[in-house]
């Protein structure tokens, strides 16, 4: 496979990171515009959390993963394409790209609160009243953030899972906060957080 590289640059890692803020901060405030309640969720969540404690020890990421009620669906689809953001369905996702040539993975991510993802995960989405004020956008309070976190259970949120713990902000005292299926997965990474 042949593949053009560009030269190594931090020039252009910081212009990656700073094209997910503006889209993520473009995305937001067209919601608060439209009064669509939302969260920000996923990476974003995990970082914006993560950053109280210890700004070193955040993660970047390429895309914004938003908290709707599918009932606003179709207001949020007029709002995010009222400031150039295109809906697509694929692959059974929700999302919105950057403009008609934009890339799904540098897209915007619906998951819709109070449903499952995937039929077999054991929890339903936080529900959209599960958010905090932060200075620009609301997101996904802590226990939501976990929540959505332990029941995806992909290698990403385990990474991310442990990053909340490495700076303190989940522990041992989560188990009565935690569905008994969702205290499992949390006690396994932190009985064995190398793994």
């Amino acid at each position: 496979m042949s593949m053009a590289l560009h030269p190594l640059s931090f020039e252009r890692v910081v212009n990656a990171v700073e094209k997910v803020n503006e889209r993520l901060h473009r995305a937001a405030a067209a919601l608060e515009v439209a009064d669509i309640p939302y969260g920000i969720a996923g990476d974003n969540a995990v970082a914006l959390w993560v950053a109280r404690v210890d700004e070193t020890a955040v993660r970047n990421t390429r895309d914004v993963d938003v908290l709707l009620s599918r009932d606003d669906l179709q207001r949020a689809t007029k709002a995010l394409e009222s400031v150039g953001f295109v809906y697509r369905h694929l692959a059974g996702i929700d999302l919105f790209v950057d403009g008609p040539q934009g890339k799904p993975r540098e897209g915007i991510h619906l998951i819709f609160a109070s449903e499952k993802v995937r039929p077999e995960e054991p929890v339903l989405n936080p529900a959209i009243t599960e958010v905090e004020a932060g200075e620009r956008f609301k997101v996904l309070s802590l226990p939501a953030l976990v929540q959505i976190k332990l029941t995806a259970f992909r290698d990403k949120d385990r990474v991310h899972l442990r990053d909340l713990i490495d700076v303190g902000l989940v522990d041992a005292s989560w188990e009565t906060q935690l569905p008994a299926a969702l205290w499992i997965r949390l006690k396994e990474l932190l009985d064995h957080p190398e793994k």
